[in-house]
């Protein structure tokens, strides 16, 4: 799966999470990059909301590093932009949390720890394309679940 879509507000951003949301299994890993403030919580909150969580209930985890939501599936949202190395991630269970989770996790800042992350993680990357604009590209494994989504996100497709 290769896409690259275009958000012109945070409820674009939240639908398209809410989109991939829907076609999450146990175990998934999405690894989010990009900026300062392009949108990884945001895309969280729209993750978390098609898992069943309340949006309101998830925040940066920045301080706590990691923090586990109950819904439809678990949700693990892990923060690395504090930590200075995969070691410091290891030293701390990130590791076994992404290979272990019964759940989903979602980790902001990935490329930190890329090394840690599973190879079949769905790898959302964000760029800043204007005051309210991103450019979101999601990769990941050539899956058919993935062919609903593919559908489901035409509106947001950067040709249209």
């Amino acid at each position: 799966m290769n896409i690259e879509l275009v958000s012109n507000s945070a409820e674009d951003t939240l639908e398209i999470a809410r989109l991939l949301g829907k076609t999450l299994v146990p175990g998934d890993v999405i690894a989010l990059t990009g900026d300062l403030g392009a949108g990884k919580t945001c895309f969280c909150k729209g993750v978390g909301e098609a898992l069943g969580i309340s949006p309101d209930r998830i925040t940066s985890p920045t301080f706590t590093i990691a923090t586990e939501h109950k819904g439809r599936l678990d949700l693990n949202h892990i923060d690395v932009y504090r930590l200075d190395s995969a070691r410091e991630a290891v030293e701390i269970g990130i590791d076994e949390t992404l290979s272990e989770t019964k759940g989903v996790c979602v980790v902001e800042w990935a490329e930190k720890v890329e090394q840690l992350l599973p190879s079949e993680s769905i790898r959302v990357t964000f760029f800043l394309a204007g005051d309210d604009s991103r450019k979101i590209t999601i990769s990941g494994p050539q899956q058919e679940r993935f062919a609903a989504f593919r559908k489901w996100c035409e509106r947001f497709s950067s040709g249209g």
